[in-house]
């Protein structure tokens, strides 16, 4: 776990994966923490990179300070742009749950040139209603989460998941009982003051929202109202499941993810895959810097060479999703140290980005000597010791 210094509150956050993957920023949903999310990372990891956190007073973030004043849509949303500025990503894949979906809805609404996708599950353009949340608000601040945690807790889940795994429940509350009081009865007013309604159609962003059939805080009725309002977004409803699916139902979530996040290649014209879906491939894989050296450079003779590769190789290879990209970086190495391209020192330093082990690298220039030849493998292992791969025997 990491910790950012926001507006001069300590905000804890989890960095996983490889630099070189596309960023997805998840948040969680009121009362819970970041570790909602724990059993969909494995599968989301292989091919993005992952950025959750807490929210204020929740897990390990610092508590909304006495004088901050009311907490906003507007302030939580920088708060995830904040991380994905820290995490080095222009545009990112988000995902939130409830209070987290809320966020989702600020970004489209403000800051849509900043978001790949946009998945919102369990949540609404508006939630229950002020009356409600200030009645909540005001028993948290008298009574403490801890002693209203075995109220709101079941709520969460689906009763047969409860009956199955108790523990659950027991853990939950637990959780919720460590969370500072004055910062949930906050979010818990700000969630009565938000009313996305008429603010969410025209972003161009791909939105997908999930809920739960179980769900009694935002019934799938709730998330109806909200797909209209996003310009009649994809909704999908899971029997059987109810608040925080990524928690009842992880797999079930996770495959809808990666569903949801990958290119749509169906929309794919005739001319192939848009120059600016490559160049965004490419920033990622490379980095910027190297993209931008690359353009700078360009004159009249390659310009339209450097368009044709960011077209075809970074829009229609990398881009595509039927291989992750630690697979293509050991294919695209292999191949280069085999023909001892001068490329193969730029894939050497990219497969370090793209999170390629030191066992895998080796792994693949000895396919290299068996299949290639061992003087272009013998080259490839100087080559990469020189730039910083291997460490010295004792």
């Amino acid at each position: 776990m990491a910790f950012l210094n926001i507006d001069g509150r300590s905000v804890a956050y989890r960095l996983l994966g490889a630099e070189a993957n596309p960023l997805v920023v998840l948040a969680h949903p009121l009362g819970m923490t970041q570790l909602v999310w724990d059993d969909v990372l494995a599968a989301l990891l292989p091919r993005y990179r992952v950025l959750t956190w807490d929210l204020p007073g929740h897990g390990a973030s610092e508590a909304w300070p006495a004088d901050g004043g009311e907490i906003t849509p507007e302030a939580l949303a920088a708060e995830a742009l904040a991380l994905a500025e820290q995490a080095g990503a222009a545009h990112f894949h988000f995902i939130g749950t409830s209070i987290g979906g809320v966020i989702g809805q600020q970004l489209l609404k403000a800051h849509a040139e900043r978001l790949l996708s946009a998945t919102l599950t369990n949540t609404g353009a508006v939630i229950g209603n002020a009356e409600l949340w200030a009645t909540r608000a005001g028993r948290v601040r008298e009574e403490g989460l801890a002693a209203m945690a075995g109220e709101i807790v079941p709520r969460w889940f689906a009763p047969d998941l409860v009956a199955r795994v108790p523990s659950l429940d027991r853990g939950w509350r637990v959780q919720m009982g460590r969370t500072d009081d004055e910062s949930y009865a906050l979010l818990c007013e700000m969630l009565g003051r938000s009313d996305f309604r008429g603010q969410l159609k025209g972003h161009g962003v791909d939105v997908h929202l999930l809920g739960g059939s179980e769900d009694m805080a935002t019934p799938p009725e709730t998330l109806q109202i909200l797909a209209a309002e996003c310009d009649g977004a994809p909704l999908e409803v899971i029997e059987r499941i109810a608040h925080v699916p990524s928690v009842e139902a992880p797999e079930m979530v996770a495959k809808r993810l990666l569903k949801w996040m990958a290119p749509d290649r169906s929309r794919v014209s005739e001319q192939g895959v848009a120059y600016a879906e490559g160049l965004e491939t490419r920033k990622q894989v490379l980095g910027e810097a190297h993209v931008a050296r690359s353009t700078e450079n360009a004159n009249s003779l390659d310009a339209p060479f450097q368009q044709m590769i960011t077209r075809l190789a970074w829009g229609e290879l990398w881009g595509n999703e039927d291989l992750t990209r630690a697979e293509r970086s050991m294919i695209t190495t292999g191949i280069l140290a085999a023909l001892g391209r001068e490329e193969l020192e730029l894939h050497l330093k990219t497969a370090k980005r793209i999170g390629l082990s030191e066992a895998q690298l080796r792994q693949v220039l000895m396919h290299v000597a068996v299949y290639g030849g061992v003087p272009a493998a013998n080259h490839a292992f100087a080559l990469a010791k020189q730039l910083g791969w291997g460490e010295a025997r004792d």
